[in-house]
């Protein structure tokens, strides 16, 4: 809702503010965890975690740039088929195998995202069409960021955080031609960058220390549930049938392969 509300800053102003403001916060939160340890915290993370900074930045550029493109629905649908893509590249990479429950949940995951793909195909909106497809570049960085976190995890990732903000941040800065915006726009990237997702990140940094996986994940699923209610009753975004169905299927999917999974 935030990313819709700005007024009259272009997409690669949003990306620059709200993604400054978020490496301040996790500045911020590093300064306090590690004190003098800081810059050493960098080092200690080491090529990992600048990978993972690099792919995490990448894919909050996207969330932008597909919040900007598309619907609300559309995108968060579509983020939450990390878990699906977590698996495939678990598989690939950190040769995990796929059981049977997972292949069923990675199928109507899929199933789920083309009927999102093919509901900004009906409406003949190249915009929304491209925007669906860039929304993928999200999931796609978080579960390379977790295949990280999985084959090194003794590397602190939250440096790769502010990694991440900053890489994004450069990218919003070398795009945007200028950077002053109103101060309405600044304050909503104010809001974004530390409320939206620079406390929100922080917090499942830490919660997931101590709470199992599978809960982290149906609760980072409320997302995808609550996003399109608020954008529907704040800014009267209402998604096509199709987008609920498909968007439905996903976190059907999603929930049967962390309840019935072995």
């Amino acid at each position: 809702i935030i990313v819709k509300s700005f007024e009259g800053a272009n997409l690669w102003q949003i990306l620059f503010w709200r993604q400054t403001f978020f490496s301040i916060i996790v500045a911020l939160y590093l300064l306090i965890t590690f004190k003098k340890n800081f810059f050493k915290s960098f080092h200690t993370s080491g090529l990992p975690g600048l990978i993972a900074g690099i792919f995490l930045g990448i894919g909050f550029s996207a969330y932008v740039f597909a919040m900007y493109h598309t619907t609300v629905a559309n995108t968060l649908f579509i983020i939450s088929t990390e878990t699906i893509f977590l698996a495939l590249f678990g598989y690939i990479f950190l040769k995990e195998k796929i059981n049977l429950v997972t292949l069923i949940s990675i199928i109507m995951g899929m199933s789920g995202v083309l009927l999102i793909i093919g509901s900004s195909l009906s409406i003949q909106s190249s915009s929304q069409f491209f925007g669906n497809i860039v929304a993928f570049i999200m999931p796609i960085s978080f579960a390379v960021l977790i295949v990280i976190v999985r084959k090194y995890p003794k590397v602190d990732m939250v440096p790769s955080q502010f990694i991440a903000g900053v890489f994004a941040a450069l990218i919003g800065y070398l795009v945007a031609g200028k950077l002053s915006i109103s101060s309405h726009d600044l304050f909503l990237g104010f809001l974004a960058g530390t409320f939206q997702i620079g406390f929100g990140f922080i917090m499942i940094t830490i919660g997931s220390q101590t709470t199992p996986a599978a809960v982290v994940g149906i609760l980072m699923l409320t997302e995808a549930v609550f996003g399109p209610l608020w954008a529907w009753l704040f800014i009267n975004e209402i998604p096509p049938s199709s987008v609920i169905i498909g968007g439905s299927i996903i976190i059907s999917a999603i929930l049967f392969e962390f309840f019935f999974s072995p």
